[in-house]
């Protein structure tokens, strides 16, 4: 398994009230497998997301990411760097960078030998080889979010987690992300946790969870 969450429970205060945001949870990921996680408007999803990518923590339970606990890693933003990529609803692109170094900021903060050549290659194969040297503000939509995907996948990491990654965009523009991520985790046998309203992205899932009061339910069971 290249993720195993065990008995993951994270809660929030809301006054007086606690809210079972995720209760109990446990659930594996297996390497190359798409992952899809639905569920209503504040019912844990991102909170989850957060939490198997390093970026919350949960009030107990454990998670293993390459049969590695978590919670006994020294150094988790390197761990995180090298290891889970991410996509968002929003694109988070820095407008003061071009494209090319927004794609190698996840090299540059790992002090890694960025390969131009490779670079290259990712931007061709995302259609954006002629875009490298423009800057975020002169691209679509669409565009920004596929120059975010390039960052996710640049250091080749283990799984790519995504929130929303269709969220804002159009119904076109939606079909051909679905179309790469199905592309990037079939020829990259990339492994790919994706939280979404989207059903059309939803049904891409090899395993298929719904999140809701607090439960985590796989309806391919």
């Amino acid at each position: 398994m290249i993720i195993k969450v065990k008995n993951l429970s994270k809660n929030f205060l809301d006054g007086k009230k606690t809210l079972n945001v995720l209760n109990n949870i446990s659930f594996d990921v297996k390497e190359g497998e798409i992952v899809t996680i639905k569920g209503p408007s504040g019912s844990g999803k991102s909170t989850l997301l957060s939490i198997l990518g390093t970026l919350d923590h949960a009030d107990s339970g454990e998670i293993f990411i390459n049969n590695q606990s978590l919670s006994e890693a020294i150094d988790l933003n390197r761990l995180r760097n090298l290891n889970i990529g991410f996509v968002f609803q929003f694109h988070n692109l820095i407008p003061e960078l071009s494209l090319e170094e927004n794609v190698c900021m996840p090299k540059m903060i790992s002090k890694e030998k960025i390969d131009k050549q490779k670079i290259k290659e990712l931007f061709k194969i995302f259609e954006l080889e002629d875009r490298m040297k423009s800057f975020p503000n002169d691209l679509s939509g669409g565009e920004k979010q596929r120059v975010a995907v390039m960052r996710a996948i640049v250091n080749n990491p283990s799984i790519v987690i995504a929130d929303e990654p269709t969220g804002n965009l159009d119904k076109e523009n939606a079909i051909k992300m679905i179309a790469l991520f199905k592309k990037l985790n079939t020829k990259n046998n990339l492994t790919f946790i994706i939280a979404t309203h989207d059903e059309e992205i939803f049904d891409i899932g090899h395993s298929q969870y719904i999140l809701e009061g607090g439960d985590l339910k796989n309806i391919n069971t």
